[in-house]
């Protein structure tokens, strides 16, 4: 789904320094058309509409090239485009970075089950017993996640309070747009070939080799999207430059929740070509 209340909602830092636009998907939020049109989006589709929109700062703002920052589910399409079309970045920024997504869902569910157990939540503890129907179980998924720390937000506890009422109050959308980002929500949630896609990608054999400069943020609570796997899949990418940086008060969206630490790293090493900052390089 969109991102942007977030950004209002949590004062995004960058863009006090960056000139920011945030892309809302085929399907989703600005994007959104209807439940028969969602259903024809692709992941090479998306692949094709970020470099087209890329194609569009860079002509509107006189620019060769700009830099890709892509979240979560993002980076599964970002990562690609970047790879495709490298002549138009400068750089990519992969935050909370998709790699084996079906072995993070697998740990996620191990972690979550153990901290129930542990904590005595035998109500819990039995609503996610069977890993099958927890997998089929969204709401579920981002309930528990978000009760735990490891969602969205490591300080936001829930999607209720979290995100639902931030994009209701968000001042950039009409009453119908803000209806329509979860009316697109809930069609891409329905997209089950494009969650397969990912979810079965082992993104070191889909881009293994990136030609321009690559950094990758991850929280230290995200069990949304591993960071650990992230890690992983960082070690094994080849890059001129390449930088992991490890941000210890944030689950799954290190800008917003750590914004003047990402602001820092953009400007002294993601501008600069350099890993400075990075906790591995």
């Amino acid at each position: 789904m969109p991102e942007y209340f977030l950004a209002e909602k949590y004062m995004a830092k960058v863009e006090e320094k960056f000139t920011v636009c945030y892309w809302e998907q085929r399907g989703s939020g600005l994007s959104y058309q209807s439940d028969s049109a969602c259903k024809s989006v692709t992941t090479e589709q998306l692949i094709s509409d970020i470099i087209a929109v890329t194609d569009y700062l860079c002509k509107r703002f006189g620019r060769e090239k700009i830099y890709l920052m892509a979240h979560s589910w993002g980076t599964f399409p970002g990562i690609q485009a970047a790879a495709r079309a490298p002549e138009l970045y400068h750089a990519y920024i992969g935050m909370a970075q998709v790699s084996k997504q079906q072995e993070s869902e697998k740990m996620a569910y191990r972690y979550m089950l153990s901290q129930y157990i542990a904590n005595g939540n035998q109500v819990k503890a039995r609503k996610l017993k069977d890993y099958s129907a927890y997998l089929m179980n969204l709401p579920l998924r981002d309930e528990t996640m978000h009760d735990l720390g490891i969602g969205t937000m490591h300080s936001m506890k829930s999607v209720f309070t979290g995100i639902f009422l931030p994009v209701m109050q968000c001042r950039a959308y009409t009453l119908a747009e803000k209806i329509n980002i979860w009316r697109g929500k809930s069609a891409l949630n329905r997209m089950t070939d494009l969650r397969r896609q990912m979810n079965e990608a082992d993104m070191i054999r889909k881009v293994p080799e990136l030609t321009i400069p690559v950094y990758f943020f991850s929280g230290i609570y995200d069990y949304t999207v591993s960071y650990i796997l992230a890690e992983s899949y960082f070690k094994q990418l080849q890059a001129p430059v390449k930088g992991f940086y490890l941000f210890r008060q944030s689950a799954h969206s290190p800008v917003f929740e750590e914004p003047e630490k990402a602001v820092c790293i953009m400007l002294e090493d993601v501008l600069a070509g350099k890993t400075s900052f990075g906790d591995i390089k």
